[in-house]
């Protein structure tokens, strides 16, 4: 039987459940034996710009873009995204 009191978007089951999300900086091509002549302080050349917004992922799917940023009031050195752009989501799961 359901339950027919309608639930508010934020009790919805599903919102405390955690997704892993991957902050993407850039990609690099090498060839194979580029890659296995690489060691210790190897450079490996992205195809972005240092000023190049990130791209924000689940899964493979793009989300968000942004810029890195040291996170403030926390751990020095510890980077956080600052969104720039929101990619509208199809769907609603409340």
């Amino acid at each position: 039987m359901t339950d027919p009191t309608p639930h508010s978007s934020s009790d919805h089951p599903l919102h405390s459940v955690p997704i892993e999300i991957t902050v993407s900086v850039g990609h690099a091509r090498p060839s194979v034996r580029d890659l296995l002549a690489l060691g210790e302080n190897a450079v490996l050349p992205l195809d972005k710009r240092i000023d190049d917004p990130v791209e924000v992922l689940i899964g493979d799917r793009l989300i968000a873009r942004g810029v890195l940023e040291e996170l403030e009031g926390g751990e020095p050195g510890r980077l956080a995204v600052r969104l720039t752009e929101v990619a509208s989501l199809p769907g609603d799961l409340g």
